[in-house]
């Protein structure tokens, strides 16, 4: 096995290039893992935390911010956004230390438990993928194919995810069977965007993929008192947890069972509306 370190974005690409059966690592949780277990056993190992590009970040012409994320499936690093806030603080987010439980796990191999993959589906986030053939972006809903499939090539690696900045409350969630270096049981996000009068969901580890409810997210569109949020019924805080929970595809594991999985889902969604609604409501006050 080779054991290759790029220092620049140009090396790191053409590294991966030319060993495209090889692992880029920028931690290697999940890498070293499987090879502690003997299940697999690359031709490569591309480490790529001497590349400056990818421990930076910043925002786009655009006012997107943006946060480099892990650059291919099966490493690992730190994402240094932290939750967005809102109404938007002066300056621009992510502040320099991300908050306890938000933003610090990776988009990685597409593994349906990662704890990046549910904010990302309910910001509308974008996924850079960078090649020596060139670079292209593609919407967090369309990188998720299948169980431990992405739309990232055999060539490319991920440089980035763009963020839009946050334009209303923003919430995750999960549940864990104990407090520190947690594989979540199930998690969940929700984004609330004022200007485009939208919303966002993001399901993790409760199905082949991470998920979105676009049920849930037509509900509540038409139910969400835009103007100044006002709180919802139990009714109506009831039937979005039902549909976030019946779009989840769940099964039996050591973690748990797919009912408790549905279950908290309901509860995570209910509440994560909840704070949404009353974050909605002070924020509307400030800006008013």
């Amino acid at each position: 096995m080779e054991f290759l370190r790029p220092s620049t974005l140009v090396e790191a690409l053409e590294a991966r290039s030319a060993h495209p059966d090889g692992v880029p690592i920028m931690g290697g949780t999940d890498v070293m893992v499987e090879l502690n277990f003997d299940k697999h056993r690359p031709s490569a190992l591309i480490d790529l935390t001497r590349v400056p590009e990818l421990t930076e970040w910043g925002w786009t012409a655009t006012a997107r911010v943006w946060a480099p994320v892990s650059p291919t499936p099966g490493s690992s690093s730190t994402c240094r956004a932290g939750r967005p806030r809102w109404p938007r603080p002066r300056g621009r987010w992510p502040p320099p230390d991300p908050q306890p439980g938000h933003g610090r796990r990776q988009p990685g191999r597409g593994l349906p438990a990662g704890e990046a993959h549910p904010p990302l589906l309910a910001t509308d986030a974008e996924i850079e993928l960078a090649s020596v053939r060139g670079t292209r972006r593609v919407r967090a809903r369309d990188f998720y194919l299948s169980f431990r499939t992405t739309a990232l090539r055999p060539d490319e690696l991920i440089t980035a995810v763009l963020l839009p900045e946050a334009a209303g409350p923003q919430q995750f969630a999960k549940i864990g069977t104990r407090n520190a270096m947690v594989i979540a049981v199930t998690s969940f996000s929700l984004a609330l965007d004022s200007e485009r009068r939208a919303v966002g969901t993001g399901i993790g580890s409760a199905g082949p993929t991470p998920l979105r409810s676009e049920a849930a997210e037509e509900f509540l569109e038409g139910e969400f008192d835009w103007e100044d949020g006002r709180p919802l019924s139990e009714a109506v805080v009831r039937r979005f947890g039902e549909l976030v929970a019946s779009a989840s595809r769940p099964i039996d594991d050591q973690r748990g069972t797919a009912e408790y999985r549905r279950h908290a889902l309901s509860v995570m969604a209910r509440r994560a509306l909840s704070w949404s609604v009353t974050d909605y409501r002070k924020g509307s006050a400030r800006c008013a």
